[in-house]
């Protein structure tokens, strides 16, 4: 497996048993590695992605100075290049065909996913994520950006998507812990209906508000968005299209559609694939996100199509999330003693493989983030995008002239 799969680059390994092997081209520096545990090896051989994962985790082998980040780029980006050996195969295909199982998220099931993930410690968030708690991919409009200035960037460009204006009334779909419908409502003026499934973030996002004192401009509900009667101006979903499942893309957006008025305007930011449809990995699948899938661009663009909605904007963000998620680990590792006296040495190594292995699928795997603007009708958006490019010097000045 590892010959099939090592073309680039220098893997030196050594098994339980003394035996060293070398695989690889011999460019680059050698990512050398010390296998301890001999079921190890049994394990990786039969679910690849479950058995590096799940060893790191488990301290099942040791990477030569803990170089996590050198060995899943040499493992994700000679993966990517040359495919899982014959021998995966039939595994890989019954977990793509099984896919529709594992994401069936009626209402309950998804309730449990997200309190998985979402109802851990909030004080695990707080040191690692920017002060406004965007548990999604920030946008560095340059490179020098801190997290905080990249993430209120990101605010502002879906804003500008949305075409804001003051008075009307936007959905929120997975707000989170409240960040974008605070800003929405402080700094656009908007009346904001945020919902969300996780009682922590429910609980922290109307917190929030209250001490915004914009408890009459933003309703924070722990409900989900199948169950909102009303109809709105606007509706964003920024990180919460992963967590729908396959089987309910045509009745995600069929919602959507019911519920933004005629001339209304939509923004769904989300992770997405760059190639076919496939299946997500049984590492993140078992000890992340339970029933998250990202799909690729062809899936959700024909629920999309099939529900009647018209894309009226489409941008792909390529290494965005990869910078995100590389300030996320930086910070993580930083206060990672903080980290293991909240949960312990082998929650931490779990969470490290995590954000590490996500940052590498968006640099060598194929990941990226799609923005969907999406509407009733073609001419709901302006006829060109300059609107997003605008400052507010500038549109000020147009406005004038006009």
């Amino acid at each position: 497996m590892l010959r099939h799969l090592v073309r680039k680059g220098s893997l030196e390994l050594i098994y339980p048993d003394g035996t060293e092997r070398r695989y690889g081209d011999a460019t680059g520096t050698p990512i050398r590695i010390t296998v301890r545990n001999p079921d190890a090896v049994r394990k990786i051989v039969l679910k690849p992605d479950l058995g590096v994962g799940e060893g790191y985790t488990n301290g099942d082998y040791t990477i030569e100075n803990d170089d996590l980040r050198g060995f899943l780029a040499l493992a994700i980006s000679n993966q990517t290049g040359a495919g899982m050996p014959w021998f995966e195969k039939p595994r890989e295909a019954s977990r793509f065909f099984g896919r529709r199982f594992a994401q069936f998220n009626p209402v309950n099931k998804a309730r449990t996913n997200v309190a998985h993930h979402y109802d851990l410690s909030s004080a695990l968030y707080d040191l690692f994520l920017d002060k406004d708690r965007q548990y999604s991919c920030a946008y560095f409009e340059r490179s020098d950006m801190t997290l905080e200035e990249a993430q209120e960037a990101k605010k502002r460009h879906i804003a500008k998507k949305l075409l804001i204006e003051p008075g009307m009334r936007v959905l929120d779909i997975g707000c989170g812990w409240g960040g974008m419908a605070l800003t929405l409502a402080r700094d656009f003026d908007a009346h904001v209906v945020g919902v969300t499934l996780s009682s922590e973030q429910h609980a922290m996002a109307r917190e929030r508000v209250k001490a915004a004192g914009l408890e009459d401009k933003i309703d924070i509900r722990l409900m989900d968005y199948r169950d909102v009667s009303e109809s709105f101006d606007r509706i964003v979903s920024v990180g919460m299209f992963e967590h729908v499942g396959v089987p309910h893309y045509r009745e995600y957006f069929s919602k959507l559609r019911e519920l933004l008025k005629p001339g209304g305007v939509a923004l769904i930011h989300f992770i997405g694939r760059s190639g076919p449809a496939g299946a997500t990995a049984d590492f993140i699948t078992k000890y992340i996100f339970p029933g998250g899938y990202c799909p690729a661009m062809s899936e959700a663009s024909n629920a999309i199509e099939h529900e009647g909605l018209v894309t009226t904007d489409l941008e792909v963000w390529r290494l965005h999330y990869a910078e995100t998620l590389k300030h996320w680990c930086d910070r993580f590792e930083a206060n990672i003693e903080k980290a293991t006296a909240l949960y312990d040495e082998r929650f931490c190594r779990m969470w490290r493989f995590y954000l590490v292995a996500s940052e590498m699928a968006f640099r060598h795997g194929g990941q990226v983030v799609f923005q969907y603007q999406l509407a009733h009708e073609v001419g709901d958006v302006p006829l060109t995008r300059d609107y997003l490019y605008r400052d507010a010097e500038d549109e000020e000045r147009r406005l004038a002239a006009e």
